[in-house]
């Protein structure tokens, strides 16, 4: 039994609704950590190097996906919210359209600019190669990627979380197979680690086309359209904290690597590129309840249900509170068995991921409040406020503590850098909560 938007969302119903999308995120995160897995046990550290070195790049192209998604899904569940069907599926199709256009243009910039990239972030001539074949092949994907991300949101709003959760399991279970075969069974290297995860995502595009396209009287569905700039501009706004999130990321990424480069080496590049995995899957739990709450809030807010509003903001932070304990407190027991499924093979460079693990780890603890307040404004269609807050997280604060922290405490600086900006950041997301509350009858 489905449960619809409108209605009054219970512990239970808010958990039922959410989980199929929380676990969407931790899968897709676990068969991104196969291909990680496979690179750095059959082919080699340098090329696990060179695929964390590289990957920051393409996602900086990828994001325009997550902004779309977010974007065009907290705009589109407030106008179903508000009654009008007709135009929710008008804007639900041209974004889609939208999408692939751009994307397919980013793929051929994207194709042209890898190699100087790699060459800007440093890749040595044991590392160039590998980011180059890996960037490249996994750019040919570019526009399935981006869908794949936003019908991600989409299938959210329309009501069907569980379907998003098969298409992604389907999608990741492809990965995996196709890394056994083409990275451990025929040798194709960081070629076939990017030809894999390109054509799960072509698989994880294909079903939900269909649905859309052939699926009639539901709540969304492929229809005719045409372009109009407002909607476009305001999914774009309301997805910019998404976008510069994910962006920012990327670009934090590369100066994480940068500055490991220049105080551990390749070792600490991949250090770096484990945490980063084991991060995706931690995290991810925040991530698919801020995505599966979206829709929710967005429809209340245009349905203008404020106490509805109120009663999911403070189930919300009472959820994130608990998990956000549990999740950093696995991350501490387990982070030598985390470590020792990527690099089992080096003593040394174990004991440096174990260490690395177990300081970047604490972030968990309060990152989880910052993703979701940040979701909150999006979802209300304040871009402005959720950008603000990725902004301030995901560059502004990680940016400083890249450079600040390995001054005093070397090393160990830069794995605490997260956690310090993080907790900052929760003191951003507390002001915007306050200033707004009365704007939006939440608290």
């Amino acid at each position: 039994m489905n449960i619809g938007l409108s209605e009054h969302f219970t512990y239970k119903k808010l958990i039922k609704f959410t989980i199929p999308t929380i676990i969407m995120m931790i899968f897709t995160s676990i068969y991104g950590v196969v291909d990680g897995i496979f690179v750095s046990n059959c082919v080699g550290s340098n090329a696990f190097a060179a695929v964390n070195l590289i990957m920051p790049a393409i996602m900086i192209l990828g994001t325009l996906g997550f902004m779309m998604g977010t974007g065009g899904s907290a705009l589109v569940s407030k106008t179903i919210g508000e009654g009008d069907k007709k135009k929710a599926n008008r804007y639900f199709s041209m974004l889609i359209y939208l999408l692939a256009i751009v994307g397919f243009i980013l793929t051929v910039v994207g194709i042209a600019l890898v190699e100087p990239m790699a060459k800007l972030l440093r890749a040595d001539d044991s590392m160039l190669q590998d980011c180059v074949t890996y960037g490249r092949t996994l750019l040919l994907f570019l526009v399935p990627f981006c869908l794949q991300n936003a019908f991600q949101s989409f299938l959210i709003v329309a009501e069907k979380p569980t379907f998003g959760l098969i298409i992604s399991i389907v999608s990741g279970v492809s990965n995996m197979i196709l890394d056994f075969l083409l990275i451990y069974v025929f040798k194709m290297g960081v070629f076939g680690a990017a030809l894999a995860t390109g054509i799960s995502q072509v698989i994880g595009v294909i079903i939900p086309i269909i649905y859309f396209a052939t699926k009639k009287n539901h709540i969304l569905q492929f229809t005719k359209t045409k372009f109009e700039l407002k909607p476009i501009i305001k999914s774009c706004t309301n997805g910019s904290s998404e976008m510069l999130t994910n962006l920012s990321m990327s670009l934090v990424n590369m100066l994480f690597n940068a500055q490991l480069m220049k105080y551990a080496g390749a070792d600490g590049v991949v250090a770096f590129g484990i945490i980063m995995y084991v991060g995706f899957i931690f995290s991810g739990t925040y991530i698919g309840y801020s995505v599966g709450t979206a829709p929710i809030i967005g429809y209340h807010y245009g349905a203008q249900n404020e106490g509805e509003l109120k009663s999911l903001l403070k189930k919300s932070f009472i959820l994130i509170g608990v998990t956000s304990v549990v999740m950093t407190g696995l991350a501490e027991i387990l982070s030598k068995l985390l470590a020792s499924i990527f690099v089992s093979y080096d003593e040394g460079l174990l004991n440096i991921t174990t260490n690395a693990i177990r300081l970047f780890s604490i972030s968990y603890l309060i990152s989880g409040f910052n993703i979701f307040s940040s979701s909150f404004f999006t979802a209300l269609n304040n871009g402005f406020v959720s950008a603000a807050i990725s902004f301030m997280r995901t560059l502004v604060f990680q940016v400083a503590m890249i450079f600040l922290l390995p001054a005093i405490w070397g090393i160990n600086g830069i794995w605490l850098a997260v956690a310090v900006a993080e907790t900052l950041s929760l003191f951003i997301c507390i002001i915007f909560l306050i200033k707004n509350k009365k704007k939006y009858q939440y608290a």
